[in-house]
């Protein structure tokens, strides 16, 4: 490791903490989904928020924006969205000079270092889809044009789990393009009452700016070149690979209860999100805790279960949770 890369970790660890500080500010509690979004961040990834409504999602969105001096956008899915209303048109604007009329783009609320897609379930498919690809591509098509997205560009979309009339649930390979799915849970009984004494009092507290855009893509550069170990990316492989159906690898909960096992962007997610975690936290290497603590949020949107696994109430964590058990580091480690 070199003397420049240790003191970057170093930083990186520092503002970190600095960040938790700030947040923890204005949103109560919720610890582990802070940790998550901002692993994801500095890895270059989407996330997928799943909650009931009233858990400050968006609120926690927002405030991670402004203390990242970042550009934020929420967009509110309907079912009359259009893609256009996401990425932007074509209009036609009069030049008064030469009296001709030219199609100028203009730029829709993705263009956004932070987009919060608020209950993307609730869009028609086509919708979707465009903002899916503006994730995937990081760039918008219009008129034969191209138009990049600003840098780092950072998606988190909301999904309501309670609510599911009238709504488009996002395709398999749709959510596959999200490196986290991240559950937001209830309040703690402390943490319930701090909220609604902060809430319910004239007080606004304010959050401070930490780290500018420039620092974030400088940091996500710094998360990729974090070593790693081979047999840790294998440990990795085996987490993703005994969730396949039908191959020899599988597990045998694995076999019973799901339909579909988690793809190859799974193993490299968990090893991005696991380089992402040592950083965020001082270090630069990664253990073999980074890459189980990153698993149940990579993992948990990319295993399919079966209709057994409903009626018995078996949840993709609860296969996940199984999986890390009986996957053995040992087995995979150099002799």
């Amino acid at each position: 490791m070199h003397d420049d890369d240790a003191q970057a970790i170093a930083r990186l660890n520092e503002s970190y903490t600095h960040l938790r500080r700030e947040l923890a500010k204005v949103v109560v509690g919720q610890k582990e989904v802070v940790e998550q979004l901002l692993i994801a961040l500095f890895a270059g990834g989407h996330c997928l928020l799943v909650g009931v409504p009233g858990l400050a999602k968006t609120l926690l969105v927002r405030t991670l924006a402004e203390a990242l001096s970042l550009k934020f956008n929420r967009i509110q899915f309907t079912p009359d969205l259009m893609p256009a209303d996401i990425t932007g048109t074509e209009v036609i604007q009069h030049d008064r000079e030469s009296g001709d009329r030219l199609f100028r783009f203009a730029p829709g609320p993705i263009f956004a270092n932070v987009v919060l897609a608020d209950e993307i379930n609730r869009t028609p498919p086509k919708t979707q889809a465009a903002l899916l690809e503006a994730m995937q591509e990081r760039q918008v098509t219009a008129g034969g044009q191209r138009h990049p997205l600003p840098q780092p560009f950072f998606v988190l979309a909301t999904q309501n789990p309670i609510e599911q009339e009238g709504t488009y649930p996002l395709p398999e390979a749709q959510l596959d393009r999200f490196m986290f799915e991240v559950l937001v849970d209830y309040p703690a009984e402390d943490e319930e009452l701090a909220i609604v004494k902060q809430t319910t009092c004239d007080y606004t507290p304010r959050v401070t700016p930490t780290l500018a855009a420039e620092q974030i893509d400088q940091y996500a550069a710094l998360v990729r070149r974090v070593p790693v170990a081979d047999h840790l990316v294998r440990y990795a492989l085996q987490l993703a690979r005994r969730t396949r159906v039908g191959r020899p690898e599988a597990t045998d909960m694995a076999s019973k209860y799901i339909t579909w096992g988690a793809g190859p962007r799974a193993s490299q997610y968990l090893v991005l999100a696991a380089k992402a975690r040592a950083a965020l936290n001082g270090r630069f290497f990664v253990a073999a805790d980074d890459i189980r603590a990153v698993a149940p949020p990579v993992l948990r949107h990319r295993i399919i279960t079966n209709f057994t696994a409903e009626a018995e109430g078996v949840t993709p964590d609860t296969i996940v949770e199984q999986l890390l058990d009986s996957t053995r580091l040992e087995a995979v480690a150099p002799a």
